[in-house]
């Protein structure tokens, strides 16, 4: 099963880097929960598809339009978890960010039902965001 979930982690960052949306929902549970870290306006926990599309929507707006997880490193299952090494970067006029993270990724029957997300460098992710 792991490999298959791997194949579906695969799936979902390559349709975030696509800006497939459709997709991206597609493979998110209809009752996924997020657990955004930090400080900022987008952290804490987001439940359900809809409000991860709103965070997401609004990262997308506060980044004008330049948040993006530029490179995936690695991909690793164990069971129904995905751990995946990446990098994102962002930038809005004269502010921006750039870090790697690892996004932690449950899986059941072939969808993401829950999300855990950490940064290299938090205090630099909060300041980019903002409260």
């Amino acid at each position: 099963m792991s490999s298959r979930n791997v194949d579906i982690a695969r799936e979902y960052f390559e349709s975030i880097q696509k800006g497939d949306l459709a997709r991206v929902g597609e493979l998110l549970a209809e009752e996924v929960v997020w657990h955004q870290p930090g400080g900022n306006r987008f952290s804490g926990e987001h439940q359900g598809r809809d409000a991860v599309f709103a965070m997401l929507g609004g990262m997308m707006e506060a980044s004008q339009g330049s948040f993006a997880i530029d490179v995936v490193h690695a991909l690793m299952g164990n069971g129904d978890m995905v751990a995946a090494s990446i990098h994102f970067a962002g930038r809005r006029e004269d502010s921006s960010m750039s870090m790697d993270g690892v996004d932690v990724l449950r899986l059941e029957d072939g969808k993401i039902v829950e999300m855990w997300l950490f940064s290299g460098d938090q205090a630099a992710e909060d300041a980019f965001w903002g409260k």
